[in-house]
C-alpha cells in the first residue's frame, strides 16, 4: 500500500468521526473477542483510539468462559437455562469476583497499558445498577433484571477523561443482594439510558445472514420491521435472537443505531464505525 492509499483511508474516517464527536458509543464486549492476546489488544487500541478522537466509548462485560473456568476448578458445574446460567448463591459470589474483579480489572489494566484512563465498575458500585429477581417460568436463582440505572457515575467518569469499563452485576434496590445480569441485556439497557449515539455488539459470526453457512449473505442493513419475518423464516433463530431483541429495545428506548459484529475479526470496531463499508449487520 502506498501513501496515497493509506491518506484515503484516514480520510475516509473524517465523516464518521465528525458525526460520532462528543456522542457515547456502549460496546458489549466478551466471549470469544477476549480469547487471544491479539484480540484482546487490537480491542484495547480500537476502544483507545475512538477516545482520542473525541467519541466516548463505554464498554460492558461479560466474563462467561472465566466463570465456566474457575466453577470447574472447584468441582462445580455450569448450568445454563434457556441460554442463561443458573446463578444460585455460591455462583453469585464467584461471578461477583470474576465480573467484578479478574475481568473487569484486566480490561482496565489493557486499556491502559495501550495509552488510555480506564475506570473499572460494576452495578454495584455507588449501587448504580439497581435489579430485581428475573420472572421467569424456571428458577434461575440469583439472575436479575434491570430496574432502574444512575448514569451519573458514567457521565462523571466519562467527563473527566475516563473510559468506564463495567461488569455485568447489579445490586437489588434494598441493597441486600446481587445479581448477575446478562451483559448484551446490560448493554441495552446501559445505552438507552445513557441516550447513547450507538450500542455494538461483539459476538463471534459476521452478523445477520440469510445463510448462517455462507458470509456473502450478510445483511448489512436491518430494519426494526424486517425481523418478525426473518424470524419465521428461521433466518433469525438461536442465539441470535435475543442479541436482536437487545438491539431493537435499545432502538425503541432512543438509541440511534445498534450493531452486531464479529468481535474475533481484528479491529471489526473501527472498522464498522469508521468505514463506509462496515463489516456486520447494522440494525436502525
Amino acid at each position: 500500500m502506498n501513501h496515497l492509499e493509506h491518506a484515503k483511508i484516514l480520510t475516509q474516517a473524517l465523516p464518521y468521526i465528525q458525526s460520532l464527536s462528543g456522542k457515547i458509543v456502549v460496546i458489549k464486549y466478551g466471549g470469544n473477542a477476549m480469547t487471544s492476546k491479539e484480540l484482546r489488544e487490537s480491542v484495547a487500541t480500537d476502544i483507545v483510539l475512538l477516545q482520542c478522537v473525541g467519541i466516548k466509548p463505554v464498554i460492558v462485560h461479560g466474563g462467561g468462559p472465566d466463570i465456566s473456568n474457575f466453577l470447574n476448578k472447584i468441582g462445580q458445574e455450569s448450568k445454563f437455562i434457556n441460554g442463561l446460567r443458573y446463578t444460585d448463591k455460591e455462583t453469585m459470589e464467584i461471578v461477583q469476583m470474576v465480573l467484578g474483579g479478574k475481568v473487569n480489572k484486566s480490561i482496565v489494566s489493557l486499556i491502559e497499558r495501550v495509552g488510555g484512563k480506564a475506570l473499572g465498575l460494576c452495578g454495584i458500585d455507588g449501587a448504580f445498577i439497581k435489579a430485581k429477581k428475573l420472572e421467569s417460568n424456571v428458577d434461575l436463582g440469583y439472575v436479575g433484571e434491570i430496574t432502574s440505572i444512575n448514569t451519573e457515575i458514567i457521565n462523571n467518569a466519562l467527563n473527566s477523561g475516563y473510559i468506564p469499563v463495567i461488569g455485568s452485576v447489579a445490586i437489588s434496590e434494598d441493597c441486600s443482594e446481587t445479581y448477575n445480569i446478562n451483559a448484551d441485556i446490560c448493554a441495552s439497557k446501559l445505552a438507552s439510558a445513557l441516550k447513547a449515539e450507538k450500542l455494538l455488539l461483539l459476538t463471534n459470526v459476521p452478523g445477520v445472514m440469510t445463510d448462517s453457512k455462507d458470509p456473502s449473505t450478510l445483511m448489512s442493513i436491518l430494519h426494526p420491521h424486517e425481523i418478525k419475518k426473518l424470524q419465521a423464516d428461521k433466518v433469525i433463530n438461536g442465539g441470535m435472537i435475543p442479541k436482536i431483541d437487545c438491539c431493537v429495545e435499545a432502538i425503541r428506548m432512543g438509541v440511534k443505531k445498534t450493531h452486531i459484529i464479529d468481535g474475533t475479526l481484528p479491529h471489526s470496531i473501527l472498522l464498522e464505525l469508521l468505514s463506509n463499508e462496515g463489516i456486520g449487520t447494522m440494525i436502525f
